[in-house]
């Protein structure tokens, strides 16, 4: 198992950045003997940390050596500080453009890698995953499908908040610099809805999508909003949830369960 991390120069976010990685380019044939992800050229995953995280996270408290055995993927873990994966107007502050794009391609040209959509996956968790359905959906063409855990969907929580107030993570200056005006954030595109809406009015392809909360965690309720969301809209979607908190138990039992649906459906495609 190849691993390590990658240290260059990224146009969208203006300086020096690190992607780890895990590949599973050196397997012996008795190890991968009737595994038949390994009958297939590989495919790509790029995992995405959650708030106060960073590209280490999945190798670490994670199972990126496990889903790069299982599944025959080349795993790629991005840092993007506590940016929720999103594009500010300042240059070098492109979060989004980071992940959906400049990411994707300085891989693919590195290691070689498929540059087709079904062969691009991208997950993540909490914030991490806010920032899989949202990057996804900005760059559909990119992605065959998108896992989301116990994702960060807090538009709507946040909407409207107001200057000098705060809840349980940060306060009114943190959420406005992030996502910028909060009275209209709703419909802005730092939603994943008003994404989703906008591929659907263009046609465009929209990435199967596979979302999973655990019935204890506190963005539960979050994640049942989108969830109504995607039912109405007839999504191509697969959403589960059981017994847990937010925590690693739970990201490393539905990451599994995420990934090896997602590669099912592109499988179908």
């Amino acid at each position: 198992m190849a691993t390590g991390r990658i240290r260059f120069y990224a146009q969208t976010q203006g300086g020096q950045t690190e992607i780890s990685y895990v590949i599973p380019n050196d397997i012996p044939a008795m190890v991968t003997e009737g595994n038949r992800s390994f009958d297939r050229p590989m495919k790509a995953l790029y995992l995405l940390h959650g708030y106060s995280g960073n590209d280490a996270d999945w190798e670490y408290n994670g199972i990126a050596e496990e889903l790069a055995l299982r599944y025959n993927l080349a795993v790629f873990m991005l840092t993007a500080g506590n940016n929720f994966y999103l594009d500010r107007e300042a240059t070098g502050r492109q979060y989004s453009s980071f992940a959906g794009k400049e990411a994707v391609e300085y891989t693919r040209r590195l290691f070689g890698l498929s540059g087709r959509r079904e062969d691009t996956l991208i997950g993540g968790l909490s914030m991490g995953g806010f920032g899989a359905l949202h990057t996804a959906l900005a760059f559909p063409e990119t992605f065959g499908g998108a896992v989301a855990l116990s994702s960060a969907l807090i538009i709507h929580a946040i909407a409207g908040m107001k200057p000098g107030t705060a809840d349980a993570v940060a306060n009114y200056a943190y959420y406005r610099e992030v996502f910028g005006d909060l009275g209209a954030v709703g419909t802005s595109d730092a939603n994943p809805e008003v994404l989703y809406r906008r591929c659907a009015a263009e046609n465009r392809p929209i990435p199967p999508i596979y979302m999973a909360v655990g019935t204890e965690d506190f963005l539960y309720e979050n994640n049942q909003e989108f969830r109504r969301f995607l039912e109405e809209a007839g999504a191509d979607f697969c959403y589960e949830e059981g017994p847990g908190i937010h925590d690693w138990k739970f990201w490393n039992q539905y990451i599994l369960n995420g990934v090896e649906w997602i590669l099912k459906r592109t499988e179908e495609a």
